[in-house]
């Protein structure tokens, strides 16, 4: 790993903090206001998502790419991990009995790896500027 990767690795680190904490308050408070677990889930991931989604262009990737091409990229392929998040989530909550915080959090980190690889080998692709 060259010294740009790594420094990339680190941006997307710090962002996937950053999206990470943005899609857990959402779903702590929609469950606190006693919405169902896989209804905060998918309204959660919608807010982290646009957050996202607009961190790895700007500030890890430095994509200059079509916007909308990307982002309906960005968001189709992360719509993936929503499916199998809300699968797993129910499996956790449903049938292991798991707390939905606790399923969230374990749940979590299967999909920031998911997406990590999704964003640097599918999205943001550097020197392959797609305009026109």
């Amino acid at each position: 790993m060259n010294k740009e990767n790594f420094k990339e690795l680190i941006r997307y680190g710090i962002n996937g903090v950053l999206t990470t904490a943005v899609n857990y308050v959402v779903y702590f408070l929609l469950l606190q206001c006693h919405v169902n677990y896989l209804v905060a889930n998918t309204i959660a991931w919608v807010a982290a998502v646009l957050f996202a989604y607009y961190t790895n262009r700007k500030m890890v990737f430095h994509s200059d790419q079509d916007v909308k091409k990307e982002f309906l990229s960005f968001v189709g392929l992360r719509f993936i991990t929503l499916l199998a998040e809300n699968v797993l989530l129910f499996c956790f909550i449903n049938l292991l009995s798991f707390s939905p915080m606790w399923s969230k959090l374990f749940v979590s980190v299967i999909t920031v790896l998911a997406n990590y690889i999704i964003c640097k080998s599918k999205i943001f692709i550097k020197g392959e500027n797609q305009h026109g």
